[in-house]
């Protein structure tokens, strides 16, 4: 097994991870999608690829990287590592290293430590930022879990990456009422490499463990596989266990093993142990809540949000009452709906199970956007998602992040047209980006609350994203968060004014702008286009319309937005009325 280890000028800037055989992967400080390195400001949003081939590492710099990739101290900007060689991007180092497992001896005398909640919340975890960083990739796993199974599949993937030193972990279930005498049910198990044979778990330590309802540790010395209550497999040295908490989960049970230390492994300590168990305990708890939750939009709703890494940073640093706390802030609000859902519940009246499933993927897919650029879900409705930013803390990008998050979604969705066997095909989506005051926090009632937003600026991000649908544009964004976009570099987001826009039912006007992806060599629309685009605009607010219609006849033929204007024309007779303010009117919400 190939890993990357990166590290960072300072203590708390580090991290490693399983290089896969055979894929492509894009390393940035902020990439749409790959490796992020955050903390070097040397490093470009988007820097480099790498790829592994055996045990072998490619390494090429992307042309829009802006300072260089050094190998043996020297600009490369395409090479090829092995085991032990590493390269440089401003202060940060990375790595590449190869990490063999060796079979190592257990046996039947037993350590046994156990640890309640309290003595637990005393450990530390061992790389706490790593194993936050993998905890916020549980909600799309969530998503995607229909049943125990796979929820127990992608419960076991989070703790082998989150321990790098564990050689198997596996969710279990024990018979209630024969913990000891029956076998455990294996419901899932995986393991780092092949060598480690047939994995059976300690009946005596599930057993132990579930009974007490709390984490056990057993240090296995002196083998003796004779008696498969105490044994493991015969190269393990220690195993621990953490159970489920609730009626519903009674029996079931998280477990890991591993070895001490040996030639290429990393090496562990009981202290390293005590903190392993206390993330387990964390996991475990969110196992068990999901388990009880009856719908997989629930689970959504409820744990999405609670797995946001801006929430679950702010509450690690301070005081979870005084964090969640509803209070005043400049917020950002995305609100993202899928397009097409009623008629494809027509079409699957007798298949709602189905559309079920391709909903819930769908939503998975907004969390998934949002939760990838820091945001909070506040809320799904049907089949919409409500996320915002701002709040526990202010984002560093202000307004930018949400509008990542949205083309991010917006680009995963048309990803699926072109693919029928995807969940999404068919679907299309509307998203609303809007900035201003509002109050976030725990809103709701006292028999029930849910963290949350509530002020004009979640309506109108509402209004945008309904109007999507009639203007012909997937992303449409407020004045305020369009004079963000319009800071970034060319090479980064852009926008376009669509006009002053009086939404269906309202009396205040709002200046409304299209979201736009970067000016690469695929991008549909130039920056002369846009320009030509907002000319247009200026002169059907001004009432120049015949002009207007001359400049949006020279744009592309499959800009769809420019429709919107051309209807609008020509549905008041190519002439604006005598009362024309410059503001179009909406007649449909």
């Amino acid at each position: 097994m190939m890993e990357l280890i990166v590290t960072g000028p300072e203590a708390a800037q580090e991290w490693r991870r399983e290089l896969p055989d055979g894929e492509v992967i894009r390393l940035g400080r902020a990439p749409r999608s790959g490796w992020a390195v955050p903390w070097d400001l040397l490093i470009s949003r988007e820097h480099c690829e790498l790829s592994l081939t055996g045990t072998k590492l490619s390494v090429k710099r992307l042309d829009a990287a802006r300072n260089p990739v050094y190998f043996q101290e020297v600009d490369t900007k395409d090479f090829v590592i092995g085991a032990g060689q590493g390269f440089r991007i401003g202060q940060t180092m990375f790595q590449l290293v190869s990490v063999e497992l060796s079979d190592g001896q257990s046996g039947s005398h037993i350590e046994e430590h156990s640890f309640g909640p309290d003595q637990l919340r005393q450990f530390k975890f061992h790389d706490a930022e790593h194993r936050l960083e993998v905890l916020t990739r549980l909600p799309e796993a969530i998503s995607r879990s229909r049943s125990d199974s796979e929820l127990a599949i992608e419960a076991v993937k989070v703790l082998l990456r989150a321990m790098p030193h564990a050689r198997a972990a596996a969710c279990v279930q024990l018979v209630p009422g024969a913990l000891l005498e029956e076998p455990p049910i294996m419901m899932r198990w995986d393991s780092r490499d092949e060598d480690i044979g047939r994995f059976s778990p300690s009946r005596r330590l599930l057993a132990s463990s579930i009974e007490r309802g709390e984490g056990v540790l057993h240090i296995w010395q002196d083998t003796d596989e004779s008696n498969p209550a105490f044994t493991v497999t015969g190269n393990l040295d220690w195993a621990f266990c953490m159970p489920l908490k609730g009626e519903a989960c009674y029996g079931w049970a998280l477990y890991v093993t591993g070895q001490f230390g040996g030639p290429g492994m990393t090496s562990v300590g009981e202290n390293d142990l005590k903190g392993d168990l206390r993330f387990t305990e964390l996991v475990s708890d969110f196992v068990s809540s999901i388990r009880q939750v009856k719908s997989l939009q629930q689970q959504q709703a409820g744990l999405a949000q609670f797995f946001s890494p801006a929430v679950i940073e702010a509450i690690r640093e301070s005081n979870s009452d005084a964090v969640l706390a509803p209070k005043e802030a400049d917020i950002t609000v995305l609100f993202c709906d899928v397009r097409g859902f009623s008629r494809k519940s027509e079409e699957a009246r007798d298949n709602l199970r189905e559309l079920l499933d391709r909903v819930s993927h769908a939503l998975g897919v907004m969390t998934a956007g949002i939760l990838k650029y820091d945001g909070v879900i506040a809320d799904f409705q049907g089949d919409a998602a409500l996320g915002f930013w701002g709040w526990p803390k202010e984002p560093d990008e202000g307004p930018i992040a949400a509008c990542r998050a949205a083309l991010h979604i917006q680009q995963q969705f048309q990803k699926a047209t072109d693919n029928p066997s995807s969940p999404l095909y068919g679907f299309n989506v509307g998203i609303g980006v809007a900035h201003g005051r509002a109050i976030a926090g725990k809103i709701g009632t006292q028999e029930q609350i849910k963290v949350g937003a509530f002020g004009p600026v979640v309506n109108q991000g509402a209004r945008l994203e309904s109007m999507t649908k009639h203007v012909r544009a997937p992303i449409l964004i407020d004045e305020v968060t369009a004079e963000h976009v319009r800071n970034l570099p060319d090479d980064d987001l852009r926008c376009r004014k669509l006009g002053r826009i009086r939404p269906y039912g309202m009396n205040d006007e709002i200046a409304v702008f299209e979201l736009l992806p970067p000016d690469e060599p695929s991008a549909k629309l130039t920056k002369n286009d846009i320009g030509k685009f907002e000319a247009a605009v200026d002169a059907v607010t001004d009432g120049r319309w015949q002009e207007a219609l001359e400049m949006l006849n020279e744009l592309p033929v499959d800009d769809r937005t420019k429709d919107f204007l051309m209807i609008f024309i020509a549905m008041n007779h190519y002439e604006p009325p005598k009362d024309w303010d410059g503001v179009i009117q909406m007649m449909q919400k």
